[in-house]
């Protein structure tokens, strides 16, 4: 039995593309359909959160999940990562040296946002490094005419920010926490606020003025909204 995107809260974003928005922390994880091919961009804040994700992503597929893209390495956007094992990951250059000796820090920092010990431990233990590095830009051939650029524009939000652009009508950018529409972007200790806005840029460069731009947090925006955070963001930290 096919099911919509709606059946299963999910937002429409393109023919083949779309994302939901998580609970507890209104992170947005994205889906990108191909021809026996699905791309999930983010895994969530947990085991069981990514449990659920697959098992989501792979009904609107009607198939399994083939592909998966960590947009940066947060707790709320990697700790679901292990339960989407067997998929080929990508993840920006550095990725895994974050994964490899960064653990405490990751579980911490997700504690102390309030995620259950347990669940945390669990997904800790769990991690395993993305198996490809994103220096530059990578395309990934999902069939069907169907493709996903991935593309380093970061450092930013961390110092290893990984966007997707989908081509299409209208082209979908997934930006990770580079953009956040929900609450003012969040710079914390592993922030590059120098090169930010820099980010936003080739983010910006990338998707075009049509492109929606979906956040790691809140409502798909446009190119607008991206350009007013670039320069907020600028005026923030002393970029000029």
């Amino acid at each position: 039995m096919t099911v919509t995107w709606e059946e299963l809260g999910w937002e429409r974003l393109a023919a083949g593309v779309g994302r939901c928005r998580l609970p507890g922390w209104d992170c947005t994880a994205g889906l990108v359909l191909g021809k026996g091919t699905a791309l999930l961009v983010d895994a969530g804040s947990s085991l069981a959160e990514g449990v659920r994700l697959r098992g989501q992503a792979e009904a609107l597929a009607g198939g399994r999940v083939t592909h998966l893209a960590l947009t940066h390495p947060h707790f709320d956007h990697v700790f679901g990562a292990a339960a989407l094992a067997g998929t080929e990951a990508y993840g920006a250059v550095g990725l895994d040296a974050v994964f490899a000796y960064e653990r405490a820090e990751l579980r911490l920092d997700a504690i102390r946002n309030g995620l259950p010990v347990t669940d945390a431990d669990e997904a800790v233990d769990a991690l395993v490094p993305p198996r490809h590095a994103v220096s530059g830009e990578w395309t990934l051939d999902l069939g069907d005419g169907r493709q996903a650029l991935l593309a380093n524009v970061g450092p930013g939000h961390t110092a290893h920010d990984l966007a997707v652009l989908v081509p299409g009508d209208p082209e979908v950018v997934f930006c990770g926490d580079l953009v956040e529409e929900s609450g003012e972007p969040q710079a914390g200790p592993d922030a590059v606020p120098s090169r930010w806005p820099d980010a936003l840029d080739r983010l910006l460069a990338l998707g075009g003025e049509d492109a929606l731009y979906v956040p790691g947090h809140g409502a798909v925006v446009d190119a607008g909204f991206v350009r007013r955070q670039r320069d907020a963001l600028a005026t923030r930290f002393g970029v000029i």
